[in-house]
């Protein structure tokens, strides 16, 4: 790998990892959560405020009516926190996971899938309590640890080293998981160490040429 592809990968950073993260959510565990709507992903950002009465799209509002219906419904709280993401109100999507957490099943199943609910509404602190319920329960699952290890990197004040601790731990268990090659290779970057994010990219490329990640992030450089 160049150099020139290095520094160029540098400067894509702050742009790319943020919306890496949030797009990469959804698919990025073996336990996929609840479909996520995307009939009001092009809703203007003023939607956030309307009510179901007040014009949202059908399936929104019935979301949010079935969650006030049904406090006790995990479903329906998740479903209801997740029509806010698509609208834009984290706050009020937080509100809706917290009303989900204490009724998730104690399995590792549910709280990956609260884990991705927080993570998504971007409270990162929650999230990582809950990948690490999952932890506990199959510590070797290598898409929850990578997900752990990306809450350390999100969250409003940083801590690589942890994250980074974490995605070696990743790949002690799948040396040649991408997801964690290239989250790994965003971590040192963003930490300031192109040498070690320069080592991870490399990895990377060497565990799958033809990777998407990897391809994504050379089709951006090359078109710079």
């Amino acid at each position: 790998m160049s150099k020139n592809l290095l520094f160029g990968i540098i400067g894509l950073i702050a742009g790319l990892a943020i919306g890496f993260f949030a797009a990469n959510s959804v698919n990025r565990n073996a336990v996929s959560r609840l479909p996520m709507p995307t009939a009001a992903a092009s809703q203007p950002s003023g939607s956030q405020n309307q009510t179901p009465q007040g014009g949202m799209q059908p399936e929104v509002a019935k979301a949010l009516d079935d969650a006030k219906n049904k406090p006790d419904s995990f479903e329906a709280q998740l479903k209801a926190g997740d029509m806010y993401i698509q609208i834009g109100n984290f706050e009020k999507a937080k509100e809706c996971f917290d009303k989900a957490a204490p009724l998730a099943p104690n399995t590792f199943a549910g709280n990956v899938t609260i884990a991705n609910a927080y993570f998504d509404s971007k409270q990162f602190e929650s999230a990582q309590k809950y990948y690490e319920k999952a932890l506990a329960i199959n510590p070797n699952d290598v898409d929850a640890r990578t997900d752990l290890g990306s809450t350390y990197i999100e969250r409003a004040d940083p801590d690589f080293d942890r994250a980074i601790a974490m995605f070696n731990e990743s790949l002690k268990i799948n040396p040649k998981h991408e997801p964690t090659l290239f989250n790994l290779a965003i971590a040192y970057f963003r930490k300031g160490d192109s040498e070690a994010a320069k080592k991870a990219v490399d990895q990377l490329e060497q565990a799958n040429p033809s990777s998407p990640l990897l391809a994504q992030l050379k089709q951006r450089v090359n078109s710079n």
